[in-house]
């Protein structure tokens, strides 16, 4: 039986990779730091393995036995201490990939993410082979840079390695995403900036499983590379919110922003929230601004011609699961 390591296995995205893999079939183990989620995936049979990643010896152990390793875990929020960011997404990641190459893990399937991409000019149709910004956006594009530097770094000692990056994953159980976007309707309104004209990705979190598990079959000469993913089809982003809360029958409301002073003044906002750190997350950052008004959409024909990728679940019928998911738990 193919055996399986799900890292973050507690979170949106690896909560559905181990739903995936228990249906066909594998043993799969599921590593976390949430107990109580971690008693839901053993009741759908799974092996919940308790720890940080941030421990090699724990990463060691997690990766002892295992056929693949899906490292999905990371700190991912437009903003926090730079610190935190690092380990939780560089030192994690290094023991991951450490810790497959001393176990002789078949292959790591490492998440990541096109915010490596992100800067303030309009991209569309970006490749993997196209220059990055010469400074990253925020913390967590920094590290997660960095986290791919260092799988690369293994896959070149040996390690059969692969990395993805995922657009806007969403779909049911989406904590971040889509809830975001209902919250901002409930208080001032979903901003559209430039009128929302801003093209952009997304990806249904059952097309970023399909191009996980194409990796564990995928040619060796397809190894040490990032693949972009997506579902393949660009959208406005107000068509998008549009289409959203016509899902979700919830009456929407927007407010319109120019960019330039919405960016400006979630610059200020940083300022703030660095010399009262107490106050927590800024309403916007100039990372969120960017992402809601710069248009930048993925080439995908690396991961189809590499891979064999194809999204199979339309942006349509991801947006009608997440909603049906959305409904039933009001």
């Amino acid at each position: 039986m193919t055996k399986a390591l799900v890292t973050g296995a507690t979170g949106f995205l690896g909560q559905h990779t181990v739903s995936r893999l228990v249906k066909l079939g594998w043993e799969v183990y599921g590593q976390g730091r949430n107990p109580e989620l971690g008693r839901r995936l053993e009741k759908k049979g799974a092996v919940f393995l308790p720890g940080d990643l941030r421990d090699a010896d724990t990463a060691d152990r997690a990766c002892q036995g295992m056929d693949f390793v899906f490292h999905c875990a990371a700190l991912s929020s437009p903003w926090g201490k730079y610190r935190e960011f690092y380990t939780c997404n560089v030192e994690a990641t290094s023991h991951i990939a450490e810790g497959c190459k001393r176990q002789g893990v078949g292959r790591l399937i490492h998440i990541s993410t096109p915010s490596v991409y992100s800067s303030q000019l309009h991209r569309v149709g970006i490749r993997e082979s196209d220059p990055l910004p010469g400074k990253p956006a925020n913390a967590y594009a920094a590290t997660k840079l960095m986290a791919e530097q260092v799988v690369e770094q293994v896959a070149k000692s040996g390690l059969t390695a692969f990395m993805l990056r995922p657009r806007a994953i969403f779909g049911p159980m989406d904590n971040a995403l889509f809830p975001r976007l209902l919250a901002a309707n409930k208080t001032k309104g979903v901003p559209l900036m430039n009128d929302g004209t801003a093209r952009i990705d997304l990806t249904c979190v059952e097309n970023v499983i399909d191009a996980m598990l194409l990796c564990c079959e995928a040619p060796l000469s397809a190894s040490g590379r990032a693949y972009n993913i997506t579902n393949g089809e660009p959208v406005m982003f107000r068509d998008l919110v549009t289409r959203l809360f016509s899902l979700l029958d919830i009456p929407l409301h927007t407010r319109r922003l120019p960019y330039a002073a919405a960016y400006a003044a979630a610059g200020m906002m940083e300022g703030i929230h660095r010399l009262l750190p107490f106050l927590g997350e800024p309403l916007l950052t100039r990372y969120s601004a960017a992402a809601l008004g710069i248009s930048q959409t993925l080439d995908i024909s690396e991961a189809k011609e590499q891979l064999g990728y194809h999204p199979r679940v339309t942006l349509d019928e991801g947006l009608r699961a997440f909603a049906e998911w959305w409904r039933e738990q009001q």
